[in-house]
Formats: C-alpha cells, structure tokens, sequence
C-alpha cells in the first residue's frame, strides 16, 4: 500500500511540468486539484523542486531531470512522481523509493509508434529519402535518371535488433512483412514460440551480430549497463555497407564514435531520432548527407499521447483511492 493521501474528501494537488493534450489536461482539472502550465517552456530544476514542494503528485516529463538531490529538497507532501512516458531513467527512482515516494509510468502505449518510426527511418535511410526531397524542394530536379538517387533494397538485408522488449517485437513483426531476416540480442534469451512467431534468431554475443548485421536497430534502454554500449570499438566491428537507427535512448550509442565513423564511410548511414546529449546534437553529425535525424518524434501521435495522459491519470486515481498505482515502477525493474 501507498503512504497516506489527503482525505477522499480532498482532492489531490497534481502539478504537471509541461503542457500535455488539452484533453488530458481537462480530464485532469476534473478529477484533481491541478497546476498546470501556461507555457511549454522547460522548468529548472530549482523551478521543480518548488512544484513538489506544494503537491501531493508530480508528473514530469523524459525533460525533467530529478536527482537524489532535489528528491532531498523536495519536502514531504510529495507522495508520488506519476511520469508522462515510459522512460525512467530520468528519475533516480531509488532515492525517491527511499524517501517514501512512489514513480509511475505510462508503458506500452507508444509500442506501435516507435516500431512504426523505426521503420520510417530505415526507409529513409536505405531509400535516401530526405536527399530526395532536398532536392525537389530545393527545385533542382532535372528529371528522372537511371544512376540518379540509387538506394538500397530492404528486402532480404539482416536486420539485428539490440533489445528485443515490446518495441524490438513490434519492429520484428514490422521487418518481416518487408521481408527483413530478423536478429536479435537481448538480455535474455525470447521464449521459443515467442521467436517463431518473429521468425528471429538469437545472438548471444552482440560483437559478433554486429558483425554480420546490414542494419541494426537500438531498441534498448537507457540504464547503467547500456551506457555506450554501443562503443568505438564496437561499431567498428560494423560493415561499411551497414545502416544503424536509434528510436530508444541517445545515450546507448557514443555519438562521437559514430559521428567520425559517419564522416569515415566506415558506417553507411544512420537514422536518428534521439541523441546522447539531448537537444544539443553534434553539429558535425548535422552536416552529412548519409545521416537522417529527427526532434524525437518517436512517440509523437495524437492516440499515443492521449493514451499515455489516460494512463498517468489511472496511476494518479488508483493512488487516490489508496492502491498501488498499475504501473507501478520498482528499482528491481530497471
């Protein structure tokens, strides 16, 4: 069970870091005793320990970094951090468990979207496709050629999937219909009927997938041990010839390796949508032809961030209510 809430008499006082879908935002006025904001900026993190300062519930967002430091100065009205997204690794969620708060997130709702983005840039990359539109936009067409824009086709390349959770299954299912060879590694091993029906073959050593690999797509978290996993050192062990996409976590992948890697010709291409330092990307990264990168758009539907407010509003209800919040996030799982 939760630490004591106010009275059922009481509505809970919620404070939202930025501004979610105005649906979510109204359903949230209804239901608890909300501070919303009047504008998207992004709080600092003095600005977020003053919110939880006065709240009984803080939802943030992957922007909003809260440290074992400000958990300390947070005061202890703060009984829950009930995240909009599915990503934790922003939040030390140890610390907030050892000061009696509980940390919530919203899992499973942006699967499709990703997976679906996943493929989007694989396409893009292979198929040379922002090159494409440079170029019309730009007015530069001259009209079709038999040389000109020559890509490479999906169809029959190994795809080898680095972390093989709902996302990594979504984009194997995705892979298949366009008649990808799937690989995978993960943690643990897929359960047998699981990889049948993905039609995906195991790797229990990542350095010699990545070997063998024509693109490799990084499904995987972002915690202490997947921290550059991705090294200089490993991406060498990559074919010149082979494409790499990242929809999970910047911080998998050295970006410096793979920026000289990239301007090397050592890696063909890749197509990004999340990036080591945030927001700040490397601008020697921005300069090449062979490289697709987008403002972490992964998840970025309208029915999946209507889904997620629904779900960070049941965590917020069932703790209301004096439960443990369904989605319920324990150090154990990180």
């Amino acid at each position: 069970m939760p630490a004591a809430t106010p009275s059922s008499r009481q509505k809970l006082r919620v404070a939202v870091t930025r501004r979610l879908p105005e649906a979510v935002e109204t359903r949230m006025s209804e239901l608890f005793d909300v501070v919303l904001r009047d504008d998207d900026r992004k709080l600092s993190q003095d600005e977020i320990v003053a919110l939880m300062h006065g709240v009984d519930v803080l939802v943030p967002t992957v922007t909003d970094q809260i440290s074992a430091n400000m958990l300390a100065r947070a005061g202890e009205r703060l009984k829950l951090i009930a995240n909009f997204g599915a990503g934790v690794d922003h939040i030390d969620v140890m610390s907030a468990r050892q000061r009696g708060v509980l940390v919530s997130n919203t899992p499973g709702v942006v699967t499709e979207d990703t997976a679906d983005m996943t493929l989007a840039l694989i396409l893009a990359v292979t198929r040379r496709i922002p090159e494409g539109l440079a170029e019309m936009q730009a007015g530069r067409w001259q009209g079709w050629s038999p040389t000109a824009h020559l890509g490479g086709r999906v169809g029959g390349r190994r795809l080898g999937i680095l972390g093989m959770g709902r996302i990594g299954q979504a984009v194997a299912r995705r892979a298949n219909a366009f008649g990808m060879q799937v690989h995978y590694h993960n943690r643990k091993r897929l359960r047998p009927e699981i990889e049948d029906e993905l039609q995906a073959t195991w790797w229990e050593s990542l350095d010699q997938m990545l070997a063998r690999m024509d693109i490799v797509s990084v499904n995987a978290p972002h915690t202490p041990s997947t921290f550059h996993l991705l090294n200089a050192r490993r991406l060498k062990l990559m074919k010149p010839t082979a494409v790499i996409v990242n929809t999970s976590r910047g911080e998998v992948i050295d970006e410096n390796a793979l920026t000289r890697m990239l301007r090397a010709g050592e890696i063909a291409g890749a197509g990004l949508d999340v990036f080591e330092h945030g927001h700040e990307i490397n601008p020697r990264l921005r300069e090449l032809p062979n490289v697709v990168l987008l403002p972490h758009m992964g998840s970025a539907t309208v029915e999946g961030r209507a889904e997620m407010g629904e779900k960070v509003i049941i965590n917020i209800k069932t703790f209301a209510d004096g439960h443990r919040p369904p989605d319920l996030v324990v150090p154990s799982m990180l």
